[in-house]
Parts: C-alpha cells; structure tokens; sequence
C-alpha cells in the first residue's frame, strides 16, 4: 500500500492553508502531523480523504495523488451508526464481519465432515481455519473485550443500545469501532483527548503494533514518542518530513535550523567579498576582467534562503503574588467525595507552600469532583479538609462555564477587573495573544484553545497564592503547553491540578495524588519516581496450590529469569556506554566546528555534518535497542 501527493494545495476562497503538500504514507507507517492551532492539521487529514479538496501547488513537481492498490482509510469523523436501536456489542462486532462469517462457514463445514470426509471438503475446511487464524479468528473477542474494558465500558453497558449512551460516550464507541476494524490507513485527530492515562497507554501499545499504516495529529508528546517513526511538521503553510519520533524531530529541526542559518550567514558574507571586490575594480580597466569574474561568480551560487525563525509566537505572563499563604496550605483527612452522598472516593494528605500535585487515574473516579469540593461547589459527604492561612485560591474548569457565552474578550475580561484601564486590558490581553480586533471577537465564536487562553488570563491576573487547575492543557498545541509548563514551573505558589497528559505532568508535578482501583494515593516524588514505585510495588500474585505443587518448576524459572535479567541489565548498561561515547564524540565535533580556521571553510564544515549525522543515527538506533530492552516485562525476558 502506498499513498502519495506531490505537490498539491489547499485553499479556502483566497485564503491559502497549505502551499505545497508532499506527504506519503507507506505501508506499516506511524506518522505524526504537529503544528500549532491553526496551522492546517486537521485540513490535511480531511484531504487525505477527499482529495477533491486539493489543487495544484507552488512547487516545480508535477501535481498528482498516486495510489497504489485501493486503500482502505478511516476517519472518526466519517463514522455514523445505520441504526441507533443496535447494541453496543452488536456495533463492535460489525468490525468483524468477515471473521464472523468465518466462523459461520468453519461450524457448516465441521457438520458436513460428520457425515462426509471427501477430500474437497477437507481442503476446504483447512484452507477456512488458516485463513480464520490468519485474519486473527483465535484473538478478537480477547481484542474486542480488552478495548471495550480500557474505555471504560462495562460488561451492563454491551447489551445497551447506542442510542441510551450520551454524545461523549457515542464518540467514544465511534472510536474504538474504527481501531478495530482496521482500515488500511487509520487517520487520528488528537486521540487522546477526554482519555485517562491508563487507557492512553492501552492506546499507545495498540497502536505501535496496529498492522497497518497510522496518521496521527496529536499535541500529546509522549504518546507520539513512543508510536511514531515519520514526523510531517506544518509551519508558515508548507509541510517539512522528519525521520523519527517526535524527539527526534525537534532535535533534527534545531539542528538543520542552525545548519541552514550558518550556511546563509556564511554565504552572504562570501557574496559581500565578492561584491565588494567586484564594485572596488569593475572601472579599473586592469581589473575589470577580475571584477567581472566576481560577478559571474556570485551569479552561479545556488542562493541558500535564510531560514524562517521557529513559530514560537505564544501567550507568556509575569507572576505577582502579593501575599504568601502560610506554610501548611491544605490539610484533608478521611475526606469523602461524591454526589448525591454516592462516594467515589476518600482522601488524605496535605499540602504545603510551593508544592505542585498532580492528579492523575482513570475517568470518573472523583479527580474534578475532588477540586470542585476544594472549592465549595459540591459538598463533602464526610471527613475534613481546611485550608491554611492567607490562601487565595482561583479555580481553572475545564468546561469554562464562567466564560459569559454572549459577551466579548474584552467585556468579559474588564467585568472581573473593572478597575483596570483601556490600555492595560489591552496589553495584558495581548500577552496570550488577542491583539488588534481579537478583542472584540464573542467568546461564542471561539475555539476550545481561545477559550483556555481567556481563561487563563483572568485566573493569572487575579494574583492567588494557590491554583486549582482542571485539564488546563486540554485544547492546547504543544507551543501552548510548553508555555504553560514554564510558567507553572517559575509560579511560586502552590499548584494543584488535574491532568492526562504524563509528559505535562512529569515536568510539573513535585508530587502525585493518583486515584487508583480502589483507592487513592499520595505520593512524593514526580511522575516517573511514581511509576517506578507502582513497578517495584506491584502486588505478587496469590500462591494457588499448583504453584506450591510445582516449587521446584517455579525456582527454576526464578533462576532463568535471573540469568536473563543479569544479561540484560548488562547488555543495557553496555549500549548507555557505547552512547554516551558517541554523544562524546558528536560534542568533540561541534567544538571542531566553532575553531575559527574551520567555521569560514564550508566544506570542511559539510564533512564535520556529514559525521555528526552519521553518529546521530547511530545513538537511534542504540537508543532504539536500549528502550526495547527497558520495555521488556519478566514473561517477555525468559520467552
């Protein structure tokens, strides 16, 4: 399978969104289209569909769009249901048309062979079963079960009818109907949105082993490291590849960044000398011909662009809290959280001055109900919480239901500070981005992400000394998140907020309230001391008596999985020498590039790239091995 365009565009009246479109998809692909809010991501994925969308480009490429074979491509937003009236389960299982009509055909065949063993029918049912096997007949109940489970579906809810789940759920329904069909391109338009973490992660495993080819537009970094290998970047309406997961991409972007930058600076520095010896003698008759050379040659120069700045244009704030809360900020003991006096959940623990808690688990176990009783919105059902002295708390909902729909940015903004000068709402609007006219744009008309920005402004203002902050990333480009995250990094007060997003949470939090099965944890550390602890900490399973039968089978493999992990422990600690030698080695280089002798000498300074990059693949591929080798779990090291 393969899927191609060269060079097309896409435009809306004279507005263009992209310029010139190159993007493949080969067979087996995972890749990522990143760009900010805006930028045509989503526009792209919806012209992978209809291709009636694109139009000729800007660039010398012939325009086309090349199939090969009749990929199948699934988008969510095409899916609709035929009949509301249908079950859950019955929805699902339409994604296996074929293996259950398999199934059928297998049981005939096994009646027929009763009473009839000629070789024909034979043959047949050999040929039904490995075909059934192959398509994964012997797995997809265990396929369908799991994902239904990790959604957060329960066994009551497969015989509901879809027209009883709410739009949210239907969605969701929706979604896992398309992963488990499997379409030969499977098209992902920010995945992970409204997903907890442990079904995020289900996600990710599913897809880095899905069969097929997967397009990904998503803002969660971690979740594209460790699915995608081609990266597709949309800035200042053109489209740039990058080999690699998104680390990966970032690294090359700032590397040929800097490249191209040098080449230029270095280029027009030479064309100044030529031209200035050019001007100096080109009325000399003795030094025309020279000057003319020096002409002639600046002509033949194939002309290096200055590259474009990275589009970094982002909201930013400076802090101000006039008053310290004290040292002990909030206590909660024993405290019972739910509605309807229905508990979801007990809490305990407290929180001091500074401290950033993060809290994380899966959906509907009380992690916004939890802050909103923080807050005074719900009661508690029993136990205590307090607050300490000289908090100032301001709330962040992800719904933004204190946005007024029917009234401006501006309007809204100035309602809350009333005191506030023209000027100053201006500029501080400004700061997250609604300049000029923006200001007096209807909060009904805005995006999710405009939303969140308007919010945030407001709450930053207000000057609280503790923030309670729920899914503030949800609707925001990785620019805005990593904003975000360096301004809750330098905030000097105290944090507490809600999140799915495990690279926010593990550049945020100095501590983690997780709501887990049964119960709620805190825990003191940051999000990967917290995942290392639930790895050291798991649970053994109970000792049945086969098990007791069976010690000596058992302190045998106790004995192979030692050896095993004792040699990949040490194949491990191998391959971190062997990069940390090669990073050395990259280091070494770059400091041969800044000598003055060699940074004016642009071929030698090719030949230094040409290395860097030949090393920089090599650590990919060591680093490649090395997370194979972390990520293996006790049954995969003795297998």
């Amino acid at each position: 399978m393969n899927y191609k365009i060269v060079n097309g565009a896409i435009s809306y009246g004279a507005e263009t969104i992209l310029e010139e479109i190159n993007f493949e998809i080969k067979e087996k692909d995972k890749i990522a289209i990143v760009g900010k809010n805006g930028s045509g991501k989503t526009t792209l994925l919806k012209s992978i569909v209809d291709n009636k969308m694109i139009e000729e480009g800007i660039g010398e490429n012939k325009f086309g769009i090349y199939k090969q074979g009749s990929p199948v491509i699934g988008y969510l937003r095409q899916i609709e249901f035929e009949d509301s009236n249908t079950t859950f389960l019955e929805e699902i299982l339409k994604s296996y048309e074929d293996i259950i009509k398999l199934e059928d055909k297998i049981r005939n065949l096994q009646t027929k062979l009763q009473d009839d063993t000629n070789d024909k029918l034979i043959k047949e049912y050999t040929q039904s079963l490995e075909r059934y096997e192959i398509n994964g007949g012997y797995t997809y109940k265990k396929e369908y079960e799991t994902a239904i489970r990790k959604f957060g579906f329960t066994e009551q809810d497969k015989n509901k009818k879809i027209n009883e789940f709410s739009g949210g759920q239907k969605t969701k329904i929706a979604f896992l109907k398309l992963l488990l069909s499997k379409p030969d391109v499977l098209l992902l338009d920010e995945p992970t949105n409204h997903l907890d973490i442990s079904t995020i992660e289900w996600l990710e495993i599913y897809l880095r082993n899905y069969p097929k080819a997967v397009v990904i537009v998503s803002h969660d970094r971690m979740f594209l490291d460790k699915i995608v290998n081609k990266v597709y970047e949309i800035e200042y309406a053109s489209i740039t590849e990058y080999t690699g997961n998104y680390s990966s991409f970032e690294n090359q972007k700032r590397i040929n960044y800097e490249k191209q930058l040098k080449d230029y600076e270095y280029q027009q520095k030479e064309i100044k000398r030529l031209q200035a010896i050019a001007d100096r003698f080109r009325y000399k008759p003795s030094k025309a011909k020279m000057a003319l050379s020096k002409l002639k040659k600046i002509e033949q120069m194939t002309i290096i662009e200055e590259p474009n700045k990275y589009d970094l244009r982002t909201f930013h704030t400076d802090f101000n809290i006039p008053v310290e809360s004290g040292d002990l900020v909030l206590s909660a003991s024993k405290l019972q959280i739910g509605y309807d006096n229905i508990p979801l959940a007990d809490v305990t623990f407290n929180l001091y001055k500074g401290q950033k808690l993060a809290i994380i688990g899966e959906n509907g176990k009380g992690k916004s109900t939890l802050l909103k009783t923080l807050m005074g919105y719900i009661p508690k059902i029993s136990g205590e919480y307090e607050f300490g002295y000289h908090v100032k708390k301001e709330y962040f909902d992800q719904q933004m239901d204190s946005l007024d729909p029917n009234a401006t940015i501006y309007d809204d903004f100035s309602k809350d500070f009333p005191d506030l000068t023209t000027t100053k709402i201006r500029q501080l609007l400004g700061t997250f981005l609604f300049s000029g006219d923006d200001v007096f744009k209807g909060i009904k008309v805005l995006s999710g992400g405009e939303k969140v920005r308007l919010q945030l402004c407001k709450i930053f203002k207000k000057e609280a000394n503790v923030l309670l902050l729920d899914e503030p990333t949800n609707h925001m480009d990785i620019v805005g998140k990593e904003s975000l995250e360096n301004i809750l990094k330098e905030y000097k007060g105290t944090l507490i907020f809600v999140s799915h997003d495990r690279y926010f949470v593990n550049k945020i939090a100095d501590s983690i309230l997780a709501f887990e099965q049964d119960r709620v944890v805190y825990f003191n550390g940051n999000y990967e001391e917290y995942i290392k602890y639930k790895e050291d900490n798991k649970q053994e399973d109970i000792v049945d008596n086969k098990v007791i039968k069976d010690k000596k089978k058992s302190i045998n493999n106790q004995y192979l999985l030692n050896k095993e992990r004792t040699k990949r422990k040490n194949k491990i600690n191998k391959l971190e020498l062997q990069i940390e030698q090669k990073e050395n080695e990259i280091k070494l280089l770059n400091e041969e590039m800044q000598k003055e002798d060699i940074c004016t000498d642009y071929i030698k300074l090719e030949e230094l790239q040409s290395k860097i990059n030949s090393i920089e693949k090599e650590i990919e591929a060591k680093m490649l091995e090395w997370e194979e080798l972390n990520s293996l779990n006790d049954e995969q090291v003795i297998s």
